[in-house]
């Protein structure tokens, strides 16, 4: 076995681990200026309860759909109720659970924000990308984002493997096909 190989393999994994996680602060934070009076997370959360049906914006349906902890969002949630952009009522489905709408402040404060992050964030962040670049970024993304969902969902629930065969997310070599996430 070549160490030296292996060692620059685990050197590079740590590398391109920690660049993730700088890249994100920092679109974080940058995102953060295009957003006022939301931050990127809140702005997020906002849309995430816009994509889920009405009936189903629950805090834990809020958490996976940007596959974050039920806290996080809570917090979230919180902050955003307290600048008045959306309500909390009881689940009609779940009577342990709540949902999440969307106040009229809250849809005129996205619909401000919208034209900011949509163009000129989006701009501004991919101005040195070419589109296939972007493609090939996209790609690698979705293909991580997969196989960190596969790792967590074998570590809960090993029925997992004959989900991702039954919807194809594996082809014949186990590598994972890509999906749209947000749908």
């Amino acid at each position: 076995m070549d160490y030296n190989k292996e060692f620059f393999l685990l050197h590079l994994m740590e590398q391109v681990y920690s660049s993730l996680i700088s890249v994100s602060n920092r679109l974080q934070t940058t995102g953060d200026r295009y957003n006022t009076p939301l931050t990127s997370r809140q702005y997020m959360t906002v849309l995430a309860i816009l994509h889920l049906p009405e009936d189903e914006t629950t805090i834990v349906n809020i958490a996976n759909k940007l596959g974050a902890t039920k806290q996080n969002i809570t917090q979230l949630i919180n902050s955003l109720k307290k600048k008045g952009f959306i309500t909390i009522i009881p689940s009609p489905k779940d009577k342990r659970a709540v949902n999440v709408h969307l106040t009229e402040l809250g849809i005129q404060t996205l619909v401000s924000c919208g034209g900011s992050v949509t163009i000129d964030f989006m701009a501004d962040i991919f101005k040195d990308f070419k589109q296939e670049e972007l493609e090939i970024l996209w790609k690698l993304l979705v293909k991580k984002l997969c196989s960190i969902n596969y790792c967590y969902s074998i570590a809960v629930d090993g029925s997992v493997i004959k989900t991702l065969l039954a919807n194809g997310l594996f082809n014949d070599d186990y590598s994972f096909g890509l999906i749209h996430l947000y749908q």
